[in-house]
């Protein structure tokens, strides 16, 4: 592990590189830039988050992974559903929105009803399962929680899973009719989605303390539906022998538990490009592209 390489090819190629954090067998090892002291957006990283909460509430049996959506939607926003649409989304399971294996959604939801345009999206084969990206998944997920626990989706979160982990009061979006959006919006330092990170590393364990099960980060961090990127679980990617928190401009964390590592960046690089994450690849991981 050459980090200190990792950081100069950061510089010298003017990168937007916020902060950096390298942990092995749960020590810090290395760390470069701002990593406590500010927020960034995370942008599609809030999806893992969402994942979580999604995680605690299944331990509670709260919501199940083949019910439909439809069954945690209340009963008003049920009867403005037409009758085609209440047909198509009874075939939607909780699980296939968790593994994005819906095709037709919009990339995200738009309008003055964010939950209405959502179930209003025309979905021609919903029996076929194909991978298909989109924020509208993780944003009925989201809308879903909130009422399969009874209480605000942020709420939950803030007691359940932020204060644990000594996350205060972070940034978040909601939507116009009042859910939080469980797709994009949240800003976390460094440090704090590390700690993310380290929670799936130990699945399911913080600092000894339970607060998802093992079985449902097993699932969650595993391969439920093949995509090109190597495989997807629920609002989470595989990455080599591990799996990976993904956001828009590389906000970026990196769980390798047989290597014993997490490796967290937040950056902003709007760029179609793979340096970065090749630069980290050659520096910490010691491997480059054509040997993995």
């Amino acid at each position: 592990m050459d980090f200190d390489k990792f950081v100069r090819e950061i510089e010298e190629n003017h990168w937007n590189v916020h902060g950096v954090e390298v942990y092995e067998n749960d020590r810090l090892i290395h760390q470069y830039g701002n990593t406590r002291l500010s927020r960034f957006p995370i942008y599609s990283a809030t999806k893992t988050i969402t994942s979580i909460a999604f995680g605690m509430a299944w331990d509670e049996g709260k919501i199940h992974l083949e019910q439909s959506i439809l069954t945690y939607l209340p009963e008003e926003v049920l009867r403005e559903i037409p009758e085609s649409q209440v047909a198509t989304f009874e075939q939607i399971t909780m699980e296939r929105l968790l593994t994005m294996s819906v095709a037709g959604f919009p990339f995200r939801p738009e309008g003055e009803s964010w939950l209405h345009y959502a179930l209003s999206c025309p979905l021609s084969n919903v029996q076929e399962r194909v991978f298909d990206y989109s924020n509208i998944p993780a944003y009925l997920v989201g809308v879903a929680l909130t009422h399969a626990v009874g209480e605000d989706l942020y709420q939950y979160l803030d007691r359940k899973l932020f204060t644990p982990l000594q996350i205060i009061a972070p940034i978040y979006q909601r939507c116009p009719e009042g859910y939080f959006y469980g797709a994009s919006g949240m800003e976390l330092s460094v440090q704090e989605l590390s700690r993310i990170g380290l929670l799936l590393y130990h699945k399911g364990l913080y600092e000894g303390q339970r607060i998802v099960s093992d079985d449902y980060v097993e699932r969650a961090t595993g391969i439920r539906q093949m995509n090109r990127e190597g495989g997807y679980g629920y609002f989470i990617w595989k990455y080599l022998d591990g799996f990976s928190i993904n956001g828009k401009w590389k906000q970026k964390c990196y769980i390798l538990p047989e290597r014993g590592l997490v490796i967290t960046y937040l950056s902003h690089i709007e760029e179609e490009t793979a340096a970065l994450k090749e630069n980290m690849e050659r520096t910490i991981l010691n491997i480059t592209r054509q040997t993995i």
